[in-house]
């Protein structure tokens, strides 16, 4: 299949090329351009040609398609993972390394190490998404456009690092995506973009992150053409109503069975897929709780069993059932399997 394209030559040769599209694969989708326009970067690869650096020399024989291009990428450093501790790269660091993109693994930015890099790199633009590195004033004010980031919460709500746990934790309604221009505070800077998205009462943060990152996306390349064309406006951030999302860890996921059944919901669902929230049982062992569904109950004392198919708990307010359970030193099993395995029967405290 065949499209049109337009192609950079050489030094102030620009020319529209029919092209071969590549084939479709199963995760892509095919669109359709009706109209685009040359941001600046283009243009003075444009002027330059060859003698552009991210012009390739062989430009003449292999022409470039125009458009934005990645100057370089930062990213954090290759950790160790699983249980073997394979030493393994950000996914990010994989896919700019096929698509021939510089990549820098600083421990930090702070101390003005990587300043000189960065200005030779010369960024027009700079998009920061969950990088986990504070960026100093001296880095800010480098690129043209300065550094945007995307925040996945309706910003000024949830500043800081779990936005979207605390989000279904406090069982929220709704969040969003938030495209900020970035200043020396913590996620304070004014607001270019925002999306509202719908929790469903029913969603994990997990589930809930992989759907306002794919939104974010899409709302990165949207904004990215709207700084090119000029037509944004930033909006300010009402400081005295903002709230902060802190990090989570594993003695924050304890739930207690005198709890309300809906905290109880919202606590497992927040806390899935890490560090899953857990309670101890009358027996003195820690049970965690993948997932839950909110019951009816008559009263009952907090910890009463009222049903085994599946396992239904008495809470402070309401009723929990316990969908997915992991015990202590086990692997994860239903709730059902789980009360069967302790014979437990209603009536029965947990």
């Amino acid at each position: 299949m065949k499209t049109k394209a337009v192609r950079i030559h050489g030094k102030m040769d620009l020319r529209l090329d029919t092209v071969d599209l590549p084939p479709v694969g199963p995760d892509d989708v095919r669109v359709k351009i009706i109209s685009d326009s040359i941001c600046m970067s283009t243009y003075k690869a444009a002027v330059e040609g060859a003698e552009h650096k991210r012009v390739p020399d062989d430009v003449a024989e292999h022409p470039t398609i125009v458009g934005h291009e990645f100057c370089g990428v930062y990213t954090r450093r290759d950790k160790p993972v699983g249980r073997k501790q394979m030493l393994t790269a950000p996914p990010v660091k994989e896919v700019a390394l096929a698509h021939g993109t510089p990549v820098f693994q600083p421990r930090t930015l702070r101390d003005g190490s990587e300043d000189e890099n960065i200005r030779a790199l010369a960024p027009e633009l700079i998009v920061v998404v969950a990088y986990g590195c504070i960026l100093p004033k001296s880095v800010l004010e480098m690129p043209r456009y300065g550094c945007i980031n995307l925040h996945v919460s309706l910003l000024p709500k949830y500043r800081g690092s779990a936005p979207v746990q605390w989000s279904v934790l406090n069982g929220d309604a709704e969040t969003g995506v938030s495209i900020m221009q970035m200043d020396e505070g913590l996620d304070t800077g004014d607001v270019l973009y925002c999306k509202k998205i719908a929790i469903d009462p029913e969603e994990t943060s997990g589930e809930l992150f992989d759907r306002v990152t794919a939104v974010g996306a899409e709302a990165l390349c949207e904004t990215i053409s709207q700084i090119a064309a000029g037509t944004l406006t930033a909006v300010p951030q009402d400081h005295e109503n903002a709230t902060l999302a802190p990090m989570l860890n594993k003695e924050m996921a304890e739930f207690h069975l005198t709890d309300s059944a809906a905290h109880i919901h919202n606590w497992v669902r927040g806390m899935n897929p890490w560090p899953g929230a857990w309670f101890i049982t009358s027996g003195g062992k820690k049970l965690k709780v993948m997932s839950s569904r909110v019951a009816a109950a008559n009263g009952e004392a907090p910890g009463t069993v009222l049903a085994t198919k599946p396992l239904t708990i008495a809470c402070g307010e309401g009723a929990i059932q316990l969908l997915e359970v992991v015990p202590e030193g086990k692997k994860p099993m239903d709730g059902t399997a789980f009360a069967a395995g302790l014979r437990l029967k209603t009536g029965d405290s947990l």
